[in-house]
């Protein structure tokens, strides 16, 4: 699963990387502690090509009455994407990139304690996540939704979590957004083996308040 990460990448170099128009209103970076509702670096396809938005990590089905009216669906599951009544029309029309520079996952200590990893690329390369997005609410307060699409853990990261962001490489980009067609569902797999490194950082960042580059810094496992 995925529930953190940092984004470090300036706005506009996102938009360049991705050659997308970026609105006017993204989030402002760096963040070190992206959490859960918070705002995120979105790409989208479309007729007029593609966009870098804003929108809300925590993905809203239509039916949800107020946000929190079911669970905060931060993370949808490769194997049943097509599937749940929650993400399947957005499996097959909806389909975006979410940005990263890395992301946290926490192993457990004898005693009990959360101990936190940060996971990046080798090369230093931002960290695409596959997801899935969706409007909601009323004209007045209509706002974008996403989830990040998960997967099986690789070999690499089995050792700290099961679960795993679904992670694309440039390559596949167009096919996940519906540019290149149809087809997707063959990138919906393990991967980025050999890809992404991991260090143990600070538990600070087990709260959710915490801010800052320090977040990131490898201490002694």
């Amino acid at each position: 699963m995925c529930g953190r990460f940092a984004i470090t990448l300036p706005n506009d170099a996102m938009a360049q990387l991705f050659s997308a128009r970026p609105a006017n209103t993204l989030p402002s970076v760096p963040n070190f502690n992206v959490c859960p509702t918070n705002k995120v670096h979105v790409v989208r396809g479309g007729e007029a090509g593609r966009t870098l938005d804003p929108l809300r990590w925590g993905f809203l089905p239509h039916w949800y009455k107020t946000e929190t009216a079911g669970p905060l669906l931060i993370n949808a599951r490769a194997e049943t994407l097509a599937e749940k009544p929650a993400f399947r029309a957005a499996c097959r029309e909806r389909r975006c990139l979410i940005v990263a520079t890395g992301f946290y996952e926490w192993t457990k200590s004898e005693q009990g304690t959360r101990l936190p990893w940060y996971i990046h690329r080798k090369d230093g390369a931002p960290i695409t996540f596959a997801g899935v997005w969706q409007d909601w609410g009323a004209e007045e307060v209509r706002q974008g939704t996403c989830a990040i699409v998960t997967t099986s853990a690789n070999r690499r990261l089995s050792a700290i979590h099961h679960r795993m962001p679904l992670i694309l490489e440039p390559d596949d980009w167009p096919l996940w957004l519906g540019e290149a067609g149809k087809g997707a569902a063959r990138l919906m797999q393990p991967g980025a083996e050999g890809v992404l490194d991991y260090h143990r950082v600070d538990p600070a960042v087990n709260s959710n308040r915490a801010s800052g580059s320090d977040l990131i810094v490898p201490i002694p496992a």
